[in-house]
């Protein structure tokens, strides 16, 4: 089962909003070595300063076994698990075929494609190499990672919004967007194509992968008690795959990909990140609790 071709129109639909914001925060002259500073790479930049910041506030507070030079190290590795376990994921979740036909479209970056599930992925990996390098609890540690992911995701859905990209089903909802499909150039006049109006679904998913998980985490977090660790990561793990298989009910299918069992990809993987979250949970509460060791 593949996703159908999005129905387009020559003039937007009357009575909503239409979609003309520009995904640069500044666009450099032609002939530039790059084209300009984008929303969606200063979303990046702002969620990993807001994880930096964080790290240094926890260990300030004692909630953290990492000092600064653990940190920036930790930092580090986050960023390249992300942005590798992004791509690969992407690739092999997403486009597996075009990846197997032009396997150099790996390192084709700057035509997008990020996949949050394989973010999580190069996450876990970048945390247990800390783990093994501090000699800290991987759970205690994957505990604090899971503080800092939702205020990234909550600035990279709204940079999805930004570009236009991602966009839901269509729908006849008040609030429904009108997004711009295709720009062609004839002749030197700009033809533009138009979504029927449809679910601000990156706004949902900037809403409850976003703002709502880091609320959650902060409160917990912070509880005078601490949670066994690892519990935290499991609710966590449990609470993304919930929101996100629910945020699919109204995301857009990715065109040309297929189904799993019938769900959406992402719905797919977020049930196998729900039994992960249900394993950390139980984990967490079976074991004792060894203190990281400096």
């Amino acid at each position: 089962m593949l996703a159908a071709l999005p129905a387009t129109t020559p003039s937007p639909t009357p009575g909503y909003w239409v979609h003309d914001l520009s995904p640069f925060i500044v666009e450099f002259p032609e002939g530039f070595f790059l084209d300009g500073i984008r929303w969606y790479g200063f979303a990046y930049l702002a969620g990993f300063l807001v994880g930096a910041w964080l790290l240094s506030f926890y260990y300030k507070r004692g909630r953290s076994p990492l000092n600064s030079d653990q940190q920036t190290n930790f930092l580090l590795a986050l960023i390249i698990g992300v942005i590798v376990g992004g791509r690969l994921g992407y690739m092999l979740f997403y486009a597996t075929d075009k990846l197997l036909s032009d396997p150099l479209s790996l390192f084709q970056v700057w035509q997008g494609g990020m996949a949050s599930h394989g973010g999580m992925i190069g996450v876990l990996a970048a945390t247990w190499w800390t783990a093994r390098r501090t000699r800290c609890n991987f759970l205690r540690l994957c505990d604090i990672v899971v503080t800092l992911a939702p205020a990234g995701l909550l600035f990279g859905r709204i940079a999805n919004f930004i570009n236009g990209e991602l966009w839901g089903k269509e729908t006849d909802v008040a609030w429904a967007v009108v997004f711009k499909y295709k720009t062609l150039i004839f002749g030197g006049i700009e033809h533009v194509s138009y979504l029927l109006p449809r679910h601000p679904s990156q706004l949902y998913e900037a809403a409850l992968e976003g703002l709502f998980l880091l609320v959650w985490t902060q409160v917990r977090f912070w509880k005078k008690k601490p949670l066994p660790a690892g519990q935290l990561v499991g609710e966590v793990s449990l609470l993304y795959a919930g929101v996100r298989i629910f945020c699919e009910i109204f995301r857009e299918p990715d065109a040309g990909v297929s189904f799993i069992l019938g769900m959406a990809r992402g719905q797919f993987f977020s049930v196998l990140l729900a039994l992960l979250g249900i394993a950390f949970i139980v984990f967490s509460r079976l074991r004792k609790n060894n203190p990281c060791t400096e």
